[in-house]
């Protein structure tokens, strides 16, 4: 997690964006028929959608209702603002007015509502998931499962948190050989306990110069994985990725 005091992760100022273009935008296609205020479900097993901000954009409550938080386009890291997309709110031309989204914020699980207007929209085809009690990481593309890695999860008193994520923010590092490897994969989640760190403690998928601790219940509450297999879900895992996170 990227934290004032932990070897976990350095400060944020630290990291630069990575050079990797996101998936192409897409449009959803029309419906043969619908109500305006329908809702649809835009997330399953093999494919999702991330919401990228193109300026200063809110999150409502519900469409119209009241706003919840205000997010810049580019957030305190410098890599541009996404969310988890979960549902679209269709207008009366059968094309997204609202979406129903994944926030990066506390609570853990938190969502809202943001404009379509106020987002570029882009669908992947990826998924993470990982057992803490087995200590595993899987990567799956398309529903096919391409990768399965040993991983670190969170000491006792600083544990990893279980829940549906998605990876918010994707930031490398100044030292491939440091604390956290040549990268992280910031996930939407945050730590139960380090609530003080900076930015309130986000979790992250990390590579790591300790890699004895593979296996165990070693970190802040991160998930890591050696060097080079984050080298590879850094170059395959982009943002709006599902993260699912179970004990």
């Amino acid at each position: 997690m990227i934290a004032r005091q932990s070897p976990e992760l350095p400060v944020p100022p630290s990291l630069e964006l990575a050079a990797r273009a996101l998936p192409a935008a897409v449009v959803l296609p029309p419906e043969t028929a619908c109500l305006e205020g329908d809702v649809k479900r835009l997330r399953s097993r093999r494919a999702a959608y991330a919401a990228i901000a193109t300026g200063p954009t809110e999150a409502f409550a519900r469409p119209g209702g009241d706003v919840t938080h205000r997010f810049e386009r580019l957030n305190v890291n410098g890599v541009p603002t996404v969310f988890g997309v979960l549902a679209a709110v269709l207008g009366p031309d059968c094309q997204p007015v609202w979406y129903r989204v994944q926030l990066p914020v506390r609570p853990n699980g938190a969502v809202g509502y943001v404009r379509a207007a106020a987002v570029e929209v882009a669908r992947v085809t990826t998924r993470v998931e990982v057992d803490l009690s087995e200590r595993r990481l899987v990567f799956f593309r398309e529903g096919r499962r391409m990768l399965r890695a040993r991983v670190a999860v969170g000491a006792s008193i600083t544990p990893t948190p279980t829940g549906k994520y998605y990876v918010n923010q994707r930031l490398t590092a100044p030292d491939p050989w440091g604390p956290f490897g040549p990268a992280a994969i910031g996930i939407s989640a945050f730590s139960p306990v380090l609530q003080e760190w900076a930015q309130g403690g986000p979790i992250a998928i990390h590579g790591t110069n300790d890699p004895g601790s593979i296996g165990q219940a070693a970190s802040h509450g991160c998930v890591r994985v050696r060097n080079d297999v984050l080298s590879v879900l850094f170059r395959q895992v982009p943002v709006g990725t599902p993260v699912v996170i179970r004990a």
